[in-house]
């Protein structure tokens, strides 16, 4: 329910217009991607031991938090740096350019893929030593907990994600709406900046 892990997709859903459907493939796509590294990463801890979550558990956050930041910042330096060329295009043609379309297109597949890689890699550290407290039980019991961890994460992914969506939606930015992508890039940024100075949140 931590808010890095769905507040962008809820953003992007918005600033992007994508239908509820889009917005739940995406967060399905996350919260499959969360688990998966999750797991791996587990797999990884217990095959060689856990002084490697103690090493390495806290830069996996932070490189988490950075590309929250860099990506945001991406998102919004390109929707500046693009608003400037279409105003000076217009500036000096009557008509938009016939490209425009199918750029925004491809811009947008591509901002939505880097997302759902950025939020996918990024795995739930605090919960491997629930994994650990129970392999004395036995596979079984691993195994129904990961079935439980993945099918409750991705359902959580998609009532937030989808929920804040149409929420969002339905609020309207009035003048401050041509800048939309602008402002959904730096709370992109802003959310993983707030997790990268209090991790633990």
């Amino acid at each position: 329910m931590v808010p890095d892990h769905w507040a962008p997709i809820a953003v992007m859903a918005r600033q992007q217009g994508w239908s509820r459907t889009e917005t739940i493939r995406a967060a399905v796509g996350a919260g499959t991607g969360h688990v998966t590294s999750t797991l791996v990463l587990g797999l990884i801890v217990w095959l060689a031991g856990i002084a490697v979550v103690k090493r390495f558990g806290g830069w996996i956050e932070i490189v988490s938090s950075a590309a929250l930041i860099g990506f945001g910042g991406w998102i919004a330096l390109s929707s500046l740096l693009e608003m400037r060329h279409e105003a000076m295009h217009r500036h000096q043609h009557e008509h938009g350019h016939p490209h425009t379309h199918e750029h925004d297109h491809a811009h947008e597949r591509r901002g939505r893929t880097a997302l759902l890689l950025i939020l996918g890699s990024s795995p739930m550290i605090e919960g491997l030593p629930a994994f650990f407290a129970a392999g004395r039980h036995g596979s079984g019991l691993i195994v129904l907990m990961s079935v439980v961890f993945a099918a409750s994460t991705i359902a959580t992914y998609v009532v937030f994600c989808s929920v804040s969506a149409a929420g969002l939606q339905r609020l309207s930015l009035g003048p401050l709406e041509r800048y939309g992508e602008v402002l959904s890039g730096a709370i992109i940024a802003a959310v993983g900046l707030v997790f990268w100075i209090w991790p633990g949140l």
